[in-house]
């Protein structure tokens, strides 16, 4: 066996990725979706064209690489989180788009739920707080709005999943309906401390529990392709949310380790344990990943809107032909001159949480430039995490060292210095930035033995550069409380309907 393949299922694009046994890229394909945006705050996707990009990027990497089917021990599979599919059990058809992780369609019955005096008791089950980010009212939403999808769901005629279920349907020929800790704890329906569907959270949502997939280990054997998928039949090995596979890819193993991941998002992870601290915060508390060896728990604040900003700006003002372009054209000015850029284009994440913001430029002037716009909106993406990161200090009592750093743009050394600086820490960008698909090659090999122990993977491990702060104390605190008076300006824009 000389591989592991890596499916990684993002927000933008799916990717297959194989790694060899020193965890080194042997081969990447990658392919982009269509976003549907079919009213003001509604993300969707196409189920269907999720798998058949998938299926088609694990064919060309296996094809370009020259590795064969059955050199490939085993496959894992990690995926954009939260994001809601509800298909037939028997055509195998979804019965509507997938309503996708940054949607706000149903932001008022979070409200309502809140307003009803639901809320604390759902953060005490789920170690979340009450925002239509997760998948519970999502499919709540499917199940009133698609005829008779209620009914059908009762009678285990449906399937809701997440897109690890989806994949894991698919990739099996129907097989295997089944999800990992570490997605269901990002459902809203799943007891934190047990790890099992919650009856209570059930009841709130009006789920029915046949709609359900069953609950896995994150790393173990959890079935085996279909044979018309690369030609050989191979084992699945890890079903695990992108974050979490990020943490686990960054060998942030240990208690007090972080990492921040920067993608469409930006996802910034704690592991805390064996014990699932709820945040005194507003931040999150998810299973980080559930082995033979037990359940591990991970603190989480998410940024909604991080590279999304970046592609704003190449396709919706046409500032710029490709994402890669964008740091030599914040380069073209020392600062932002005074210009911020808050891109809450589909609410406020952690620690706000709030559904209504909406992105916001401020500081214009007459002298303003697409440059000052490029380096506001980067510097906009450090922010944020800025105020994740002393959030999840101050919930802990832990003062990170070091942040990990990964994701696509975790290559842009513009963005990753002013985040040292703004941070005074750190900043370590490892030498394989891709520990998403690394953390999922990670979890399948272990199932299935590639790997040893987790030993073997930390001595793997390796820092391709530190950025360190390079500005003042001072001049920082001056620029974050700035940037909070800009933050204060998105609040509230959107009224509750």
């Amino acid at each position: 066996m000389r591989a592991i393949l890596a499916l990684d299922q993002g927000t933008t694009s799916s990717r297959a990725i194989l790694f060899d046994r020193a965890g080194q890229i042997l081969g990447v394909a990658q392919q982009e979706f269509q976003q549907f945006y079919p009213q003001s705050g509604w993300v969707e996707h196409d189920p269907i064209e999720i798998w058949n990009c998938q299926r088609a990027v694990a064919r060309e990497v296996v094809e370009k690489s020259g590795i064969q089917a059955h050199e490939i021990a085993a496959i894992g599979i990690t995926n954009q989180r939260e994001t809601t599919v509800l298909w037939d059990r028997r055509s195998g058809e979804p019965l509507y788009r997938a309503i996708v992780w940054q949607d706000r369609r149903t932001a008022d019955f979070c409200t309502e739920l809140r307003e009803a005096g639901y809320a604390d008791e759902i953060a005490a089950r789920t170690g979340l707080v009450v925002d239509s980010y997760f998948s519970a009212t999502k499919l709540r939403w499917l199940l009133d709005q698609i005829p008779g999808a209620q009914q059908r769901a009762a009678q285990g005629e449906l399937a809701f999943g997440t897109i690890d279920s989806w994949l894991l349907w698919n990739l099996t020929g129907g097989q295997l309906h089944a999800t990992d800790p570490s997605n269901a704890s990002r459902t809203m329906l799943m007891n934190l401390d047990s790890g099992t569907w919650d009856d209570r959270l059930l009841e709130i949502f009006r789920i029915p529990r046949s709609v359900l997939p069953e609950i896995r280990n994150t790393s173990e054997p959890l079935g085996v392709t279909a044979s018309d998928f690369l030609g050989s039949a191979i084992p699945v090995g890890s079903a695990v949310g992108d974050q979490q596979a990020a943490l686990f890819g960054q060998n942030c193993t240990k208690h007090g380790m972080a990492k921040n991941t920067y993608g469409t998002g930006c996802f910034m992870l704690m592991n805390i344990g064996a014990t699932p601290q709820r945040s005194k915060q507003r931040l999150l508390t998810s299973v980080a990943w559930r082995t033979a060896a037990g359940m591990q728990y991970a603190l989480e604040g998410s940024v909604f809107i991080a590279g999304a900003a970046v592609q704003w700006l190449r396709d919706g003002l046409s500032l710029i032909k490709s994402s890669g372009d964008i740091e030599p054209l914040a380069r073209q000015v020392p600062d932002s001159d005074g210009v911020f850029l808050v891109p809450a284009f589909a609410g406020l994440g952690a620690p706000h949480w709030d559904a209504y913001a909406r992105g916001t430029i401020i500081g214009l002037t007459r002298g303003t430039t697409a440059a000052h716009l490029a380096r506001a909106a980067l510097e906009g993406i450090a922010y944020q995490v800025a105020d994740v990161l002393s959030t999840m200090e101050l919930d802990t009592g832990i003062q990170i060292s070091q942040l990990r750093v990964d994701g696509g743009a975790s290559a842009n050394d513009l963005l990753m210095q002013f985040q040292s600086d703004i941070l005074q820490a750190p900043v370590v960008r490892p030498r394989v930035i891709e520990t998403t698909a690394l953390g999922a090659a990670y979890l399948a090999g272990l199932a299935v033995g590639f790997w040893k122990d987790v030993a073997e993977l930390e001595a793997l491990w390796q820092a391709e550069h530190v950025f360190e702060p390079q500005i003042s104390a001072a001049r920082a605190s001056r620029l974050r409380a700035r940037w909070c008076e800009a933050l204060d300006r998105s609040r509230a824009w959107e009224k509750p309907t």
